[in-house]
């Protein structure tokens, strides 16, 4: 799992086509400012091996499991609790926001043999064809 706080560390994503769309998302997010956490929140790439618990665990709530119903990805009823799952071809992209302010998480899960099935799976299902 690769935590992205700030442009300075684009340069360790290696697959250029995500590391384009991290920059733009945090040119877009930043906005100029230099990068705050606590201001503009995570961008978390999924990499290869890392399980749910992992990314559970690095996020602070249950990404297969909705929290506000308890359903599991499967489940007839389970909708994901994130405001967009976006398609850009080469990855999906997670949209979850935490506060008023707009402070949140965005997850960047790439398309590769590896990564989490489930996870893949579930982006697959909810996921709508991103607009760039």
């Amino acid at each position: 799992m690769l935590f992205i706080r700030g442009p300075d560390q684009l340069r360790r994503i290696d697959d250029p086509d995500l590391r384009q769309l991290v920059e733009r998302r945090c040119a877009e997010i930043c906005n100029g400012e230099p990068y705050d956490r606590d201001v503009h929140g995570d961008m978390i790439v999924v990499d290869v091996g890392d399980g749910a618990d992992d990314l559970e665990s690095a996020v602070g709530f249950p990404v297969l499991t909705n929290p506000f119903d308890g359903h599991h990805y499967g489940h007839p009823d389970f909708v994901p609790a994130c405001e967009v799952i976006e398609d850009h071809g080469h990855c999906h992209e997670m949209v979850f926001v935490l506060s008023d302010e707009g402070t949140g998480v965005i997850l960047f899960v790439p398309k590769r043999p590896g990564v989490h099935r489930e996870l893949l799976s579930m982006l697959a299902a909810f996921a709508v064809p991103a607009v760039d």
